[in-house]
């Protein structure tokens, strides 16, 4: 079992925390469904923000069980402890610091991956943030910040010996963005020179390749992002096989009917009726995007791609959480006469 300052995590796989997505409705539904660890969305550690609706619906973690976990970003040192003391003095239980994200608007302020190319600032960000809370502090890096310039190891060991707790690390540098293939011999290397536990991280999609990963890079568990999206089930299809071995069968339609209304009520009750239909129109098109045709379906291929497409347009012009639960009533109802997808996710 993994262990990170008290807390024993029940799993070895974590959700990763992502902008947009990992809100409370979903991380209370990966909780569910057996994540050991659910990070929120990324929190400025410019705490004069935090008024903003946006920034008060991400500090928001009632009711989630522990180890409570927040996401911190920015490149100001103080900033960034005293943002983490604010947040443990809100019920915060873990501090993860971000230093992976690889997106334009947050390079621009110096922070996510962008720290990588500078080590001395690592170090006064994460000495600063240690330093000022009693609670564990993890961090999240990339292996380098271009392919020329890959320092993930390096980077590992300093943050070990600031005193970071756990290290999740995604197998791309900054530059590669979401591109290419996954180096999972960097991140072998990182558990090689660290004790701490580390979390592999990037394009993980299915069990076998989880178990696969886990055994090549000697990592202590696994962090899952994209995978989730549309498919929160996935932690549980994860924990399942590497206890037993064994794959669990998909999910039927009605189970993934009962997944998305459930989830879909909750953006409406988190976000109000006013916006909440607006959060549901992307996770819908991931979970409609993540159905397969089975071959003896009376849909074709073709057919079936056109009545998804379709399907998710129309729910798109959708203007309330009413409309939105009728229609997918009606749609699921049309795919249980027509088709039964041999599993829930894309391979």
């Amino acid at each position: 079992m993994i262990k990170i300052g008290p807390y024993t995590l029940e799993s070895p796989v974590a959700l990763a925390p992502m902008a947009g997505v990992t809100d409370q409705p979903f991380r209370l539904l990966c909780r569910q469904f057996g994540a050991a660890l659910t990070p929120s969305e990324m929190i400025t550690s410019n705490i004069q923000l935090w008024g903003r609706e946006k920034c008060r619906l991400r500090l928001c973690h009632d009711g989630e069980r522990e180890p409570r976990v927040v996401q911190i970003a920015g490149s100001d040192p103080l900033m960034m402890a005293e943002a983490a003391k604010l947040n443990v003095a809100q019920g915060a239980q873990m501090i993860d610091i971000n230093m992976g994200c690889p997106a334009k608007k947050v390079l621009k302020r110096s922070a996510g991956s962008a720290l990588l190319q500078f080590p001395t600032l690592v170090e006064e960000i994460l000495k600063s943030v240690v330093s000022a809370v009693d609670v564990p502090v993890s961090l999240k890096i990339r292996t380098g910040w271009d392919p020329e310039n890959r320092n993930g190891v390096e980077i590992a060991k300093l943050a070990e010996d600031c005193g970071i707790q756990s290290l999740a690390v995604h197998g791309r540098t900054r530059d590669c963005a979401f591109r290419g293939q996954v180096e999972y011999d960097t991140i072998a290397a990182i558990k090689q020179i660290v004790s701490i536990p580390v979390f592999a991280n990037g394009d993980i999609t299915n069990p076998l390749q989880a178990k696969k990963i886990l055994a090549y890079t000697g990592a202590d568990g696994i962090m899952i992002g994209r995978s989730a999206q549309g498919r929160p089930w996935i932690f549980n299809e994860l924990n399942h096989y590497l206890d037993t071995g064994i794959q669990l069968p998909p999910k039927s339609l009605e189970a993934i009917r009962q997944v998305m209304h459930t989830h879909l009520t909750h953006l409406y009750k988190f976000y109000g009726p006013k916006k909440g239909f607006l959060f549901a129109r992307k996770h819908v098109a991931w979970y409609l995007g993540k159905l397969e045709l089975k071959q003896d379906s009376s849909f074709t291929e073709n057919q079936f791609n056109n009545f998804i497409l379709a399907s998710r347009q129309q729910f798109n012009r959708l203007m309330d959480d009413t409309a939105q639960l009728e229609f997918l009533e009606q749609f699921f109802q049309t795919l249980e006469q027509k088709v039964q997808p041999t599993r829930a996710f894309a391979a």
